[in-house]
């Protein structure tokens, strides 16, 4: 599928009608990578432990999600450079190195737990080790990325994020209470224990993810090299009202998929494993098993197939920004559109992430463990990128005239106050021992 240029540079519906899924790009594809494995393993536990209790953090994190993903998209878009790039740019050394660093232990684990659950859910579905299933899906992914055309393989990820229809065919199949449901979307109870803080944080982290501000930034730069007509908005303003309303388009879309999709996973736990008395669940191929009694083989096999296809779409997805990340921290020259000869270090750091990932599931480290914390991770370490990321957007000297709007200045900023509470209230569960 080669690239045919569109006769507008920022096509949104309305404009010469294009089709949706092509007007959707990164921020699409960022919103159904957040619901990989770890993230359905997070949603999981906390329907199981809590019921429909905590259902009413979904839409809570929807508006943050879309504040934070159309700032580092319009960082992107209007620079032309990615997240880290432009931290390299303005910002001293030790935060570019501080930023990327934490980025590369966050994705890291979450690469290993994605990579093991897919390896686990493989092995549910049709049997055999799940080491090896494990070692498949890493080059797999890996070979997608650095031998498959820049478009052709945007498409495929496109076409992915289809995957995610399999959590709304769950919870169709596991006879919900509906009133329970909309009980759960008012907070009546707002007990401030370890275990209750600790998943909260791990849903904000689930779903509000580093690699996630990383990648969709970056996504909108390496557009910019594909498409020529695109320029960065600081040097083509005119280009701008269209960008943006696209951006907008894109994020709104993709943030609403990944919160849908994961208050469904939440119900579904709740209404089949909570009601039945399974109320510890750490992985998500430990959910899917779970629901075979309470919901039937299909629900069983219907889960299992998503977790593999979020998997495939997020681990490219987490191994990529790690790339995009170190890549524009060293001024290599990046990006899946450039021939691997072109990039030798950038596909490089591509190989050799996920071979991280694979390598962590031999290594003996409990995945249940790293499973819940990475989510866990990606809240705390979310909260410095997310401070960083505000500053860049609002400053003239990094995105001249096209600095974010007062609505995306507050909504962002609330987004990284919340962020903040919930990891001092993990600290102060954790040190207090409140349980």
């Amino acid at each position: 599928m080669n690239f045919i240029p569109r006769t507008s540079r920022d096509p949104v519906v309305g404009t010469s009608k294009p089709r949706l899924l092509g007007t959707l790009g990164p921020g699409l594809i960022s919103g159904a990578s957040d619901d990989d494995p770890t993230a359905i393993a997070t949603y999981s536990q906390a329907g199981a432990k809590f019921g429909y209790a905590l259902c009413w953090l979904m839409p809570l994190v929807y508006p943050l999600m879309i504040m934070v993903q159309q700032v580092s998209a319009r960082i992107g878009r209007t620079t032309g450079n990615g997240l880290a790039g432009n931290i390299r740019r303005h910002y001293p050394p030790w935060l570019l190195n501080a930023s990327v660093g934490l980025l590369l232990i966050a994705n890291t684990i979450q690469l290993a737990a994605d990579l093991g659950i897919m390896g686990d859910a493989l092995a549910l579905l049709i049997g055999g080790p799940r080491l090896l299933h494990v070692v498949l899906f890493g080059a797999l992914c890996v070979g997608l990325q650095v031998f498959m055309q820049y478009t052709r393989y945007v498409s495929i990820l496109k076409w992915t994020t289809l995957s995610l229809l399999a959590y709304v065919a769950t919870v169709l199949l596991a006879g919900v209470s509906w009133g329970d449901v909309a009980a759960g979307m008012i907070p009546t109870t707002l007990a401030f224990d370890r275990d209750r803080v600790t998943t909260v944080v791990a849903i904000f982290g689930a779903a509000i993810s580093p690699f996630l501000f990383f990648w969709q930034s970056s996504q909108e730069a390496e557009d910019q090299r594909v498409r020529p007509e695109r320029e960065p908005l600081i040097d083509a303003p005119e280009q701008a009202p269209r960008a943006i309303e696209r951006i907008r388009l894109d994020t709104y879309v993709g943030m609403a998929v990944a919160t849908f999709v994961g208050l469904s996973i939440m119900i579904t736990a709740a209404a089949t494993l909570h009601a039945g008395g399974i109320t510890d669940i750490r992985t998500s191929a430990q959910a899917a098993e779970a629901l075979r009694p309470a919901a039937g083989p299909l629900a069983m096999a219907v889960f299992s197939l998503g977790i593999i296809g979020t998997g495939l779409l997020a681990v490219p997805v987490l191994a990529g920004s790690a790339a995009y990340a170190i890549g524009e921290a060293r001024r290599w020259p990046v990006g899946l559109s450039r021939r691997p000869l072109e990039a030798k270090a950038f596909y490089g750091t591509v190989s050799l992430a996920t071979l991280i990932g694979v390598g962590v599931n031999f290594s003996g480290i409990d995945p249940i463990q790293a499973l819940y914390w990475s989510a866990v991770v990606n809240g705390v370490v979310a909260v410095p990128v997310m401070a960083v990321m505000m500053l860049m957007a609002s400053k003239p000297d990094v995105m001249g005239e096209h600095t974010i709007p007062p609505s995306l200045r507050v909504g962002g900023w609330i987004a990284v106050a919340i962020m903040v509470l919930s990891v001092l209230g993990l600290a102060v569960t954790s040190l207090t021992g409140a349980a």
